[in-house]
Parts: structure tokens; C-alpha cells; sequence
């Protein structure tokens, strides 16, 4: 259930080759079927009825479900602004009776593509230490960055295994969706919590799948930083051709996404009908902010999955719905 020892000792390599930071690969490393995996099997060993989260909002659905399903509570605080997040953590911490048990963190986040600085975690292990929370950080798409953003990690600050845990993925950078890669690490007693959990829902993962993430950590850096440049030139084909429409949308530093507000006068439809307009007129699917909480209505979730013509194709549908048209050039197919 925890992994080959081989693996989990590559990603501690990996951690010291990366953040600067050494972790026991016996004890402060377990290997999970994909990180959701891991943090839903997570909650269930830290929390119960009675208890509550701290949870981003926007939200990741099972960041919020997760917690449900556990039996506890989950309040979401809006992540726009870092600052006011760690603020609006210290108060509830202040004000709620019992404090919260867990705060999750997830940058860069998902959807809203926010993202932090080093010192950002330095502060959540204040807090934690502080308040005596745990924390359950989400670094899913720290291997998709752009512009020469490096995304940090929540380990690498003083004291973070002290306090809390980290989930990492294969899916995102390595291109291991299906494969279902995630580990998780930090905290010893938090892991072994996990692993304990595991071992009633898990046998471990396939042999050959933990032989091939042991030569993917080892030997393909290169073209994980390859993938991020395709995802980059494709944010950039994206963005160019949301503004060409009227939009107001800041490019991303990290993620698979674009978290875009929706301009006047769709914005007023609401999330939900402006994407169901894109589908039905435009024949464009995207997710509606909505569907994240309500933190996230009146933006959408773009993906960046396909390639730039079929993006500027998008982009020049999308106008079609919203009567709009580029003439040829940048944000167009043609």
C-alpha cells in the first residue's frame, strides 16, 4: 500500500534536487492511486463529525466534498488575494469554537490559476503553529508554469512537516492521467494516518506503473519543461484572442487553465447560461465558474488542451456566439 521502496525513495530525491529539502523516504513518503486519491483517503483519516476545514474558494470540487464526505465541515475562504486568505485563516481561527482542524491550500489553484511565493507558506506554518491545525497542501500543477515562475512548495518552508502534508501528481506535467500517480509526504504521523486508511481500500498500485513514474522522475525533467512551453504558447494563443473579444484576461503563470471574468453584457446571463450560449451557438464547451462555488460565478474555466489552431478556432467561435468578428490574425483560425 505504501509503494516500492525505490519510488517513494525518488521522490524524496526528487524534493531535494527541486526544494532544497530532505524527507524519509521510510516514513515521510507514501505512494497514492493519483493525488485525489490521496486527499480523499486523507480527510478520512484526519477528520469526522464535528470537525472543520478551511477550504480555497473557488473551490476544486473534492477539496469541498472530500470534507463532506468525512462528515465534517468545510468553510471556504477566497484565494484571490493571499494576503487576505492568511488573514481571513488567523480570524476564523480567533472566532470559531472548536478552531478548524485542517486548512487547505492549493496553488497554483484550481480554477482561478492563483499563485504564491515562498513566504506565503512560511506564514501558514505560523499559523498552524499557532492555532494547531494541519495543513493538506494540493501542489497538482507545480510541473505547469510559465513565464519563469517556479511554483513553491508548502515542505520547503521551516517546519512545514512539523504541521502538515503535500500531494503531488504525475497526471499534469508527466502525462500520467490515466496511470493514476500521486504521492504524498510531510508529516510522519499524518502519513502514517493515510497509510493506514489506504490499507483497507487498497492493495497498491500495478508493479510496472511504479517502475515506469521511478524512470519518468529520473530521466525526463526535459520534457516536462518542453510540455510546460507547449501549454505556454498555447495560454498566450488563448489570451491573445479573449482581449481581441473584449475580454479583460490576465495570462496565467501556471496551470492547464484560463480563469477568465466575463465581460459586459454577457456577464449579467450568469456563468452557467453564458457557457450553455458558447455550446449551443457557438459550439465551444467550457466549464462555468459556477460549477467551482459561488466565489466563481461570473468567470469561466478555459482548458488548454488543445492546440493553438484549435484554440484560435475556439476563440473565433466564441465571437460567432457573442456576434462578434475577428477579422484574420492572432486569436483566429485562419
Amino acid at each position: 500500500m505504501l509503494g516500492i521502496r525505490n519510488l517513494r525513495r525518488e521522490v524524496a530525491v526528487k524534493y531535494e534536487q527541486r526544494y532544497g529539502m530532505k524527507l524519509d523516504p521510510d516514513g515521510e513518503v507514501v505512494v497514492c492511486l493519483g493525488s485525489k486519491e490521496g486527499f480523499s483517503h486523507m480527510c478520512l483519516a484526519l477528520l469526522g463529525p464535528g470537525d472543520t476545514a478551511l477550504v480555497p474558494s473557488p473551490a476544486y470540487p473534492p477539496h469541498l466534498y472530500c470534507v463532506a464526505l468525512a462528515g465534517a465541515n468545510a468553510i471556504s475562504l477566497e484565494v484571490a488575494d493571499s494576503q487576505r486568505f492568511l488573514s481571513n485563516v488567523a480570524y476564523t481561527c480567533q472566532h470559531l469554537y472548536p478552531k478548524p482542524k485542517v486548512v487547505i491550500v492549493n496553488f497554483p489553484h484550481n480554477p482561478s490559476t492563483a499563485v504564491v511565493e515562498r513566504e506565503f507558506y512560511v506564514e501558514v506554518v505560523k499559523l498552524a503553529k499557532q492555532y494547531g491545525f494541519f495543513v493538506i497542501s494540493d501542489l497538482a500543477y507545480a510541473d505547469v508554469v510559465f513565464d519563469g515562475y517556479q511554483a513553491p512548495s508548502f515542505l520547503s518552508a521551516p517546519g512545514a512537516k512539523q504541521v502538515g502534508v503535500e500531494f503531488t501528481t504525475m497526471s499534469k506535467g508527466y502525462n500520467m492521467a490515466g496511470w493514476r500517480v500521486g504521492f504524498c509526504a510531510g508529516h510522519p504521523e499524518m502519513v502514517r494516518a493515510l497509510s493506514t486508511i489506504k490499507a483497507y481500500y487498497d492493495y497498491g498500485m500495478f508493479l510496472p506503473i511504479q517502475v515506469a513514474a521511478i524512470l519518468a522522475l529520473r530521466h525526463t525533467d526535459e520534457a516536462v519543461a518542453r510540455q510546460a512551453a507547449v501549454y505556454q504558447k498555447r495560454r498566450d494563443a488563448l489570451c491573445e484572442g479573449l482581449n481581441r473579444l473584449g475580454w479583460n484576461v490576465t495570462p496565467p503563470k501556471a496551470s492547464m487553465f484560463v480563469w477568465a471574468k466575463i465581460p459586459e453584457p454577457w456577464a449579467k446571463m450568469g456563468s452557467l447560461d453564458f457557457a450553455m450560449k458558447l455550446l449551443e451557438e457557438g459550439d465551444v464547451a467550457v466549464s462555468p465558474g459556477v460549477g467551482f462555488g459561488p466565489a466563481g460565478e461570473g468567470h469561466l474555466r478555459l482548458a488548454l488542451v488543445e492546440n493553438e489552431k484549435r484554440l484560435k478556432q475556439a476563440v473565433r467561435q466564441m465571437g460567432r456566439a457573442m456576434g462578434i468578428k475577428l477579422p484574420p490574425g492572432k486569436g483566429t483560425a485562419g
